[in-house]
């Protein structure tokens, strides 16, 4: 056995997902096509293919402690001149995208590991591109909107050919979503 590359993230759903995805090659960002479109909780890390059932078993129980919770994009950011890429806000959900994410990396479970920068939530639209391109991903998706009940979230594999794949799905432990602020008794019916 040896190794292989993972990462655990947040799909964001059709329509958006697929959206995106085709503005960010657009832009002319070459692995827009190998990468879903996703909000990053565990980035790329190499583990031993014998540990696999390892970091499955602890995925399941960071899933089984989660709750659902509303998600939602808006807008966009960059990382610019720290790093080369443009994304699409959460505007919602990042303080539990945060809390996922930590829990996902804890220093007691199998993939313990450090990230080269602070955390942010975030959807990457542009990366490593000319500047050009880079601006015009930042002005044109600057109106853009989504928002869905984020309920779990998936372990990918890198394949050889550089595409992740989806493994497995992680739906969290309950099923309601708690409700939206503003959100009325009606809307919120729908959610449970």
């Amino acid at each position: 056995m040896g190794t292989v590359t993972i990462g655990v993230s947040i799909a964001v759903p059709e329509p958006h997902g697929s959206l995106l995805q085709e503005r960010r090659a657009g832009f002319g960002d070459a692995a827009a096509l190998s990468i879903p479109t996703h909000i990053t909780l565990l980035p790329p890390t190499e583990v031993e293919e014998a540990d696999l059932s390892a970091v499955d078993a602890h995925l399941a129980g960071v899933a089984a402690a989660g709750r659902p919770f509303p998600m939602r994009l808006s807008g966009t950011g960059t990382f610019r001149p720290l790093s080369p890429v443009v994304y699409v806000r959460v505007e919602q959900g990042a303080e539990e995208c945060a809390d996922l994410q930590a829990h996902v990396r804890h220093a007691s479970g199998p993939v313990p590991r450090e990230l080269l920068f602070p955390y942010h939530p975030h959807v990457t639209v542009a990366h490593g591109i000319e500047e050009a391109a880079m601006d015009r991903a930042f002005e044109e998706l600057a109106g853009f909107e989504a928002a869905w009940p984020c309920t779990g979230f998936a372990l990918y594999e890198q394949g050889a050919d550089g595409v992740w794949r989806k493994l497995r799905d992680y739906p969290f432990g309950s099923p309601v979503v708690p409700p939206q602020p503003g959100a009325t008794e009606r809307d919120t019916i729908g959610s449970r």
